[in-house]
């Protein structure tokens, strides 16, 4: 008899949850995808795989407010129809009936726990996937549609005459830069070719621009062969809310494998590389040796002099280069001194913060000498992609790296000199950073095993308020309860903004997220305390 009893009570638990479950998860799941669609311009094959996709992050809120709404509307309904009080008659007590709603409510709290942890992220990794897959696809769509493509969170934007995806070509090409300092560059080329190289923790666009200028203030500057990369961050897990435990637990071990660690620090190692440079070249300067420079694609080598050189602090990794300059052009497959440029003025940078670092070198209004005793004067002499220097390159290797940039403010350790305030700014940023990456994984740790742990305590709450407010409608039970889920939902926000917040203590902010638990649970035990009693 009790076990037809509870598979009747459990099956109708089971319906009404079902059926709840899946109008709120398609809901909340069309929802989520339309601002990837709008966003980055998939195509319509896409949209139904990433509301799959996106369907475990919406089961994680939604099973518990089912399961609420399930129990509350099963049990009121059987106490206001008088079969609870017909069970009671016949012996049999108000836990034993509890049993489906317990069952059900573990299940529940089970699957949300392994939703959180494990599910919902290789969910969100596998949309990640889907659109990196046609990233390149996307790009050429939106040229299509728009005329132009602006890569995610990126100072790029690319406007085209013509697409061609077949050869990931673009054909009569500007490039719009919008740099820190709100200043704007632009790029002209004829042929522009596009790969997205996609990396787990970032992604990256090269690209390759062929017989391409420079434009800025002062005048264009022929490039000839142009390669850009630029490292943008995932397009939809970059947040500590969407990393399953182990990936958790590798940001942990190196910070760098989490995006946002990794642009402040590829920031600071930018800095940090143009001021190692600087006392580099002070060095040598000061020797009287000429430091020797070599172009990426090997074909011309250069032998730089100047009286000094310092950091700019208006233009980002730039350094201003004093005195007279003189730079020794050579072409490697020539021999002996091909141009020798003279000038007053000008200046060396990094060309980006990518990986692979790669110098800028302008001189204002040289005069040259070629061999053979040919002179003249040029606006501007400009060379670009020249290779960092390999010994001061060692220093600044990845594996080291974080180590590396939170030493190099203490002077002897990594610089020789105390660091220009502009590395000290990028430092102290990077190291809110850090302290925000940990204060966010634990408040995310936290909140999962309480939204988790405290959705039995959700669930039982409504069956309790279910059987208690029998007399009324049946929505008033759900209404009712849902009055406790809120409250314990506002804790555990409240919790993780006082833990992600430097201004409170982390471990106050755990007890709070705690605090929402125990007090639902206070209440449930209290309710039930009644129901025995009645």
């Amino acid at each position: 008899m009790l076990f037809t009893l509870h598979r009747y009570i459990f099956q109708e638990l089971l319906r009404v949850f079902v059926l709840t479950t899946v109008a709120l998860a398609m809901m909340v799941s069309v929802g989520m995808v339309v601002p990837t669609v709008v966003e980055y311009g998939v195509g319509p094959n896409q949209i139904l795989r990433l509301i799959g996709y996106f369907l475990p992050i919406t089961l994680t809120f939604v099973l518990p407010m089912s399961a609420l709404f399930a129990g509350s509307i099963v049990y009121g309904r059987f106490a206001a129809d008088r079969e609870l009080d017909a069970c009671r008659a016949s012996g049999i007590s108000l836990m034993v009936l509890l049993y489906p709603g317990i069952s059900l409510a573990i299940l529940v709290a089970a699957a949300n726990l392994i939703l959180s942890f494990y599910i919902t992220p290789s969910f969100v990794h596998r949309s990640e996937r889907s659109v990196k897959s046609n990233a390149e696809q996307i790009l050429f769509r939106n040229i299509q549609r728009h005329g132009y493509y602006v890569l995610p969170r990126s100072r790029f934007r690319l406007y085209a005459d013509n697409v061609a995806p077949d050869k990931n070509l673009l054909e009569g090409v500007v490039i719009v830069e919008s740099r820190p300092d709100s200043s704007f560059r632009v790029f002209t080329a004829q042929l522009v070719k596009v790969a997205i190289e996609t990396h787990s923790a970032y992604n990256k666009a090269v690209i390759a621009a062929e017989e391409a200028y420079r434009f800025d203030e002062l005048s264009p500057v022929f490039l000839g062969r142009l390669t850009v990369e630029e490292v943008f961050p995932p397009l939809l897990g970059d947040s500590i809310s969407f990393k399953d435990i182990e990936e958790i637990k590798r940001i942990q071990a190196d910070k760098l494998y989490y995006y946002p660690i990794r642009e402040r620090a590829m920031q600071a190692r930018a800095q940090l590389a143009a001021e190692l440079l600087a006392e580099r070249l002070n060095a040598a300067f000061t020797a009287g040796q000429p430091v020797l420079l070599e172009e990426a694609d090997g074909s011309r080598m250069y032998a730089l002099q100047a009286e000094g050189c310092q950091i700019n602090p208006r233009k980002e990794y730039t350094l201003t280069l004093t005195g007279r300059i003189v730079l020794e052009q050579r072409d490697r497959y020539r021999e002996g001194l091909t141009v020798r440029y003279t000038s007053q003025s000008g200046s060396m940078s990094l060309q980006d913060n990518s990986e692979n670092l790669r110098l800028e070198l302008l001189l204002d209004r040289p005069a040259w000498e070629r061999t053979g005793g040919i002179t003249g004067t040029t606006p501007r002499k400009y060379v670009n992609d020249v290779l960092y220097p390999k010994p001061l390159a060692a220093k600044l290797e990845t594996a080291a790296l974080l180590e590396t940039l939170l030493q190099a403010d203490q002077p002897g350790k990594v610089l020789q000199n105390p660091p220009s305030p502009a590395y000290t700014t990028i430092l102290q940023m990077l190291r809110r950073a850090l302290a925000k990456t940990d204060r966010e994984i634990m408040a995310e740790v936290h909140s999962r095993l309480v939204l988790g742990v405290g959705a039995v305590s959700i669930i039982m709450t409504g069956i309790a308020l279910g059987i208690w407010i029998r007399g009324g409608h049946l929505l008033s039970a759900f209404g009712a309860s849902s009055i406790p889920a809120g409250i314990f939902i506002v804790f555990i926000m409240a919790g993780k903004q006082m833990i992600k917040s430097s201004a409170t203590s982390d471990i106050l902010g755990a007890a709070t997220i705690w605090a929402g638990f125990l007090l639902i649970t206070a209440v449930m035990l209290v309710i039930y305390r009644k129901l025995m009693r009645t």
